[in-house]
Formats: C-alpha cells, sequence, structure tokens
C-alpha cells in the first residue's frame, strides 16, 4: 500500500502541461502569420521593381553585344520564377482562416515547411548560380572599358558578396524562418490537443 500512495503522490506532483488560453494562442498564431504574409509581401513587390527596373534597362538602353542581353533575360527569368514562388506562398498562407477550421490550417501550414525547406535546400543554388550567370554576362559589357584593377575589383567584390549570402546570409534566415515556423506549429498542435 504504501508503495501505491507513493505512486500516487509522484503522479500528482508532476507538472501540469500549460492550458493555454484559446484566444491568446489565435492571437500568437494570427500576429505570427501576419508578419510571415507582410514581409512575403514586402518581397514581392520588392521583386516587382526589380523585375520592373531590368525591363526598363533591356528596352531602353542600347547594348551592343548579345550576351548582355542574354544576361538580363536570365536575370528577368529567374527573378519572376522566384517571385512566382512567393506569390503562391503568400497565398498558401492567406488561403485558410485559423479559426474556420484549425486542423486544415495546421496541415497547410506543415506543406508550407515543408515547401520552403526545400526552395531553400538545392533550389536556392540553382537561383545564385543563374543570377550569377546573368550578372557575369551583363558585366562583360558593361565592364568591357573598365581597367583589370577596376574589374577585378568588381568581380572580387561579387564573389565576396555571393558567398557572403551563401553560406552565412541563407543559414541564419533559414533557421530564423523554420523556427518561427516550427513555433506556430507547435502553438496550434497544443491547442488542437487541448480540444482532443
Amino acid at each position: 500500500m504504501k508503495d501505491f500512495d507513493q505512486l500516487i503522490s509522484l503522479w500528482q506532483e508532476q507538472p501540469k502541461r500549460d492550458q493555454l488560453s484559446v484566444d491568446e494562442m489565435l492571437k500568437q498564431v494570427k500576429k505570427g502569420i501576419s508578419g510571415m504574409s507582410t514581409k512575403l509581401l514586402y518581397n514581392i513587390v520588392s521583386m516587382s521593381i526589380a523585375i520592373s527596373a531590368l525591363l526598363a534597362v533591356m528596352l531602353f538602353f542600347v547594348f551592343r553585344s548579345w550576351v548582355t542581353y542574354a544576361g538580363i533575360v536570365i536575370l528577368i527569368t529567374t527573378i519572376l520564377m522566384y517571385w512566382m514562388m512567393m506569390i503562391r506562398d503568400y497565398r498558401l498562407i492567406n488561403k485558410r482562416d485559423v479559426t474556420i477550421n484549425p486542423a486544415d490550417y495546421l496541415q497547410g501550414l506543415k506543406e508550407y515547411q515543408k515547401s520552403r525547406s526545400k526552395i531553400y535546400g538545392w533550389m536556392y543554388y540553382a537561383y545564385v548560380l543563374l543570377i550569377s550567370t546573368g550578372l557575369l554576362l551583363y558585366f562583360y559589357e558593361v565592364l568591357q572599358s573598365a581597367s583589370a584593377l577596376f574589374k577585378a575589383v568588381v568581380y572580387s567584390i561579387y564573389g565576396v558578396l555571393v558567398l557572403f549570402t551563401t553560406f552565412f546570409v541563407r543559414e541564419r534566415f533559414v533557421k530564423n524562418e523554420q523556427e518561427r515556423l516550427s513555433q506556430l506549429i507547435e502553438r496550434l498542435t497544443r491547442l488542437q490537443g487541448q480540444f482532443d
């Protein structure tokens, strides 16, 4: 009997799981989703401006070499593909309301997390490769009359910038976004667990 009493006291001493207020949890989730939506919308607008600027350069500047035009077309195509992916992500996040069906919303958020993980995996490197190729082709004519020292400085700065964004900025960005998504998914899972 003594062991049974010890077992009951141990059971009662276990920390209870926090029961979060449904309203508070939904507010936190909506705030997180709103922040992600705003950031995506800002990126969509920025990419639209970049595409417009590149189109203006291509249409209003006259270049002697077809290589320069090829570089600009590669840049526009690459940015346009990424722009369309961001629009898809924006729609995916905003297409459902978390309050109507949290289980469906949770499933959609998990799909979004997998999609973003894949995008920031191998597709990021393809994006950087295409952007780099486009810029190098563009620089071919633009820097043709520049001195060798100036070319070396520009290409060196560009190379360091690509390496810095690929291996430092990307890693931090992916980590932060995955943490935010995991936190939102965890909150929704806890909320769903309270109703089960």
